[in-house]
């Protein structure tokens, strides 16, 4: 074999061996909930955290000029419950981890546990609010037979609600009962209070708004000044929108 020719065989293996190994690009591992990327992302998201925070940081930062001279007791804000201020990704988790759907007497049982957490930024938002001399009023469409274990959870994860309204209806529609905090009449010694803010999850979670607004002009224009929405993936009146 002629030397010159081994010499450089010997040379490109000795540079081969020494080269820094680049290994190949792996796909992306996908982590689920039984299944559900939508639990996934609300209950395990960095973003998800930090879209919370943002929407109750610009609330509290709005209610200084909302409720610009306006006398302690007189004003309140209005928020929902269910994954507004209460996060129930639990018991999401819990059924899809187990093959199951939402079922009334599964929910039921949910809410008797008193189990939920906070959303990010919901506790101190309302205590912003009690600072600033306003009332919270909580207004869900828990049951109202679930009222009271509902305000033990709210208490025990450190909100401190002045009126919780729930469903006394089949219909759900909380107009009724925003009234209710304004005219003065939701509950015995409160009396009536400028409602400065709504927050919610659920388009419905704001006065006479429905999915319709998608197509409404000018129909946004109270969100991020009196309303402030949540994100929430998992359900939802959105859930009955056709594709486009």
């Amino acid at each position: 074999m002629n030397r010159s020719f081994l010499l450089g065989v010997l040379l490109i293996t000795a540079c081969a061996h020494n080269a820094p190994v680049t290994p190949a690009a792996q796909p992306m591992a996908s982590t689920t909930v039984g299944g559900r990327k939508d639990i996934h992302w609300f209950r395990s998201s960095a973003e998800y955290r930090g879209i919370a925070l943002e929407v109750y940081r610009t609330a509290g930062d709005h209610l200084v000029e909302n409720a610009r001279g306006m006398a302690a007791g007189s004003w309140a804000v209005i928020l929902d419950a269910d994954e507004t201020v209460l996060d129930n990704s639990k018991h999401e988790r819990d059924l899809a981890d187990r093959n199951e759907v939402y079922t009334e007497t599964g929910w039921t049982a949910w809410v008797r546990e008193r189990a939920a957490g906070a959303i990010p930024g919901a506790v101190e938002f309302t205590k912003r609010v009690h600072d600033l001399g306003g009332r919270v009023a909580i207004v869900t469409n828990r049951a109202d037979s679930l009222c009271a274990p509902t305000r033990d959870n709210l208490k025990r994860i450190g909100i401190d609600a002045d009126e919780v309204l729930c469903k006394t209806d089949a219909s759900g529609d909380k107009n009724p009962r925003f009234q209710l905090v304004q005219n003065g009449a939701a509950a015995w010694g409160m009396p009536a209070l400028k409602v400065v803010e709504w927050l919610g999850d659920n388009i419905q979670d704001f006065p006479n708004l429905t999915q319709s607004v998608r197509s409404a002009t000018g129909g946004y224009a109270d969100f991020g000044v009196r309303f402030f929405l949540l994100p929430n993936p998992m359900y939802g009146s959105w859930e009955k929108n056709p594709e486009p």
